[in-house]
């Protein structure tokens, strides 16, 4: 896909992974609308600026689904059209099952797969009649092993990829892929609730390359995923080897 001149959707983009695959898209000559609970605190607006694309920043709370139907039905407005579909918003839902709040469950398959749904069945009539389409599930390496304390994440951040494998096969007959990237441990402002001591524990023991990965090498993967043409239905686990290992 030559991302010149399309029309680029990323929840989350304000922060962390989907503020640097913005930024990437932007690099590339899309237009890039971000989706976000708020404009506050970013600069990634200005950043995109100085890149030389334009930028639009439409507030909504993807935990419910009018919100999420209105902002993609803004963009449509506003452009005609949607080209790229990026859901990387999330949130953190910690606890064990008895710990678990009700709501703390039902706000988690709200954020990550009933917005994701809700994104995707609004945006991808209007990539039909383009002819083409790329949608990118941002999933976790949580998803692909047992996590302690974090039932509700693990959950729905596992159920993206099933999603994706689904998507894929029912898309592919009008030319739009979907794909998925699991990270691991990435440095974001998701990290800030890691002690020195889990930190350390991360680089020393669990990941086999001894770092914690960037947004940026997120970033990298899925600009690789939306231009390649001949990818689908894949899942990129971004974690420096740490879901490889055994012990």
């Amino acid at each position: 896909m030559n991302l010149k001149d399309k029309v680029a959707v990323i929840t989350g983009g304000t922060h962390g992974i989907g503020a640097a695959i913005a930024l990437k898209l932007a690099r590339e000559g899309s237009l890039v609308c971000l989706i976000a609970r708020t404009d506050q605190h970013t600069d990634i607006g200005e950043q995109i600026r100085k890149s030389g694309s334009a930028v639009e920043i439409i507030c909504a709370d993807l935990s419910k689904e009018q919100a999420c139907v209105e902002a993609m039905e803004e963009v449509i407005r506003r452009h005609g059209r949607v080209d790229i579909l990026v859901h990387s918003a999330g949130s953190a839902a910690p606890g064990s099952l008895q710990e678990n709040a009700r709501d703390t469950w039902y706000t988690a398959f709200d954020i990550h797969i009933h917005a994701a749904y809700h994104l995707c069945r609004t945006a991808v009539p209007v990539m039909k009649q383009g002819g083409e389409g790329a949608i990118l599930l941002i999933s976790s390496a949580a998803g692909l092993r047992g996590v302690r304390n974090a039932l509700a994440y693990s959950v729905v951040k596992g159920a993206i990829p099933q999603m994706t494998r689904s998507l894929a096969l029912e898309l592919s007959d009008f030319n739009i892929r979907v794909n998925c990237i699991s990270p691991g441990v990435i440095r974001t402002r998701f990290q800030d609730y890691l002690s020195p001591d889990q930190v350390k524990n991360n680089i020393e023991n669990r990941i086999p390359l001894h770092r914690e990965g960037t947004t940026e090498d997120v970033a990298d993967a899925a600009l690789m995923l939306i231009k390649n043409d001949f990818i689908t239905g894949e899942n990129v686990v971004i974690d420096g080897g740490m879901t490889m290992r055994i012990v």
